[in-house]
């Protein structure tokens, strides 16, 4: 059994989130994925529960975006 490694790179949440790593990038630099730097290359890490309470904010947005934006039938908005 492998445990989830406490720290994640930028390119192990991309994947995680199915998003590109310039994406995960200003998420961290706009500071709504908290993150450190460390090294003397100052190499980006996530914590795993950082990246956890990130995703749960996104569902409560989405969830509030629903509540103020209700679906109407027969609407031309994309999905994505």
């Amino acid at each position: 059994m492998s445990a989830t490694p406490r720290f994640l790179q930028l390119a192990d949440v991309a994947e995680i989130l199915n998003i590109s790593g310039a994406q995960v990038y200003a998420l961290v630099r706009r500071n709504d994925l908290r993150a450190i730097k460390i090294g003397g290359r100052g190499q980006w890490r996530v914590e795993a529960s950082e990246l956890e309470a990130y995703i749960q904010r996104a569902y409560a947005d989405a969830e509030q975006f629903v509540r103020e934006h209700p679906f109407v039938e027969g609407s031309s908005v994309s999905p994505e």
